[in-house]
């Protein structure tokens, strides 16, 4: 009997060391890389009902998203203004902005998908990418203005800019081919895209020949789709990037973005 009872222990005792084991590995897969923050419910709650607290928590928890939005988004004044909360409140008071405010709360209700699918990206992206930075991503609501706002290492996402390609709204505004990528599949890779331009930017861009800019781009483009595992852009730049890849895999995606002989591209015409 006494027997019997030791082998009950040391059975006990294992299933609680596998438990803990199973417990932490859960926690390991559960956690997430990146989580989206939800700047835009503050915006919500202060551009609806004038709620100065959510004002306070723009200013004090977020304060550079808030000079961004107000100074380069949507370009209303200098944050230092005296009656800058005044002219942000009644900016947003138009009628045609607060139906697009009411869209991006109903569409946006739960992002958690997004937060899954940016920590995978990512996670792919530093295994290629190791030195690069994790940037913190936030939501914003920006007035049709500007798709995705890259600096100091956030991303701020214009949700505004992606509910879908039928919101009656964006045939005033946007053409097909347009309005066909503001939907919330490509949210992701719109980020990705000008996260890696503002990561990796072309020397001296200006006075470079147009080819160049582009091929740069069709590079990103090309690092984008095998972060996504599918092809989100197709162009004859990326395929360029595409046919020069296959013929050179040891080349790493830190040397392709700084390759700056774009001879070596042998892009199709059309």
């Amino acid at each position: 009997m006494k027997y019997l009872y030791c082998i009950l222990l040391v059975v006990l005792f294992t299933c609680v060391g596998c438990q803990f084991r199973l417990s932490s590995d859960d926690m390991k897969e559960n956690s997430m890389l990146l989580e989206i923050d939800r700047y835009d419910r503050l915006e919500y709650r202060y551009l609806t009902t004038g709620d100065f607290s959510a004002l306070q928590q723009m200013n004090t928890e977020y304060p550079i998203e808030t000079r961004t939005l107000i100074e380069n988004v949507v370009k209303i004044g200098e944050i230092t203004d005296p009656d800058i909360n005044t002219k942000f409140l009644k900016f947003y008071q138009d009628t045609t902005l607060q139906s697009v405010i009411a869209a991006v709360e109903s569409e946006y209700v739960n992002t958690e998908d997004l937060d899954h699918q940016f920590s995978t990206a990512f996670a792919r992206l530093k295994q290629s990418l190791p030195d690069i930075a994790l940037p913190r991503v936030y939501t914003q609501i920006s007035a049709l203005d500007q798709s995705i706002v890259v600096g100091n290492g956030t991303i701020g996402i214009s949700l505004d800019k992606y509910l879908g390609p039928n919101f009656p709204l964006y045939a005033q505004f946007y053409t097909p081919t347009q309005r066909k990528q503001m939907s919330r599949e490509y949210i992701l890779p719109d980020c990705l895209t000008f996260y890696l331009v503002s990561v990796y930017p072309l020397q001296q861009f200006e006075s470079r020949p147009q080819l160049e800019r582009d091929l740069q781009i069709g590079k990103i483009q090309w690092i984008v789709n095998q972060v996504m595992t599918k092809r989100i852009y197709h162009s004859r730049y990326e395929e360029a990037v595409e046919n020069y890849m296959k013929k050179n895999p040891k080349t790493s995606y830190e040397e392709l973005l700084r390759m700056a002989d774009f001879s070596k591209f042998k892009v199709l015409e059309n």
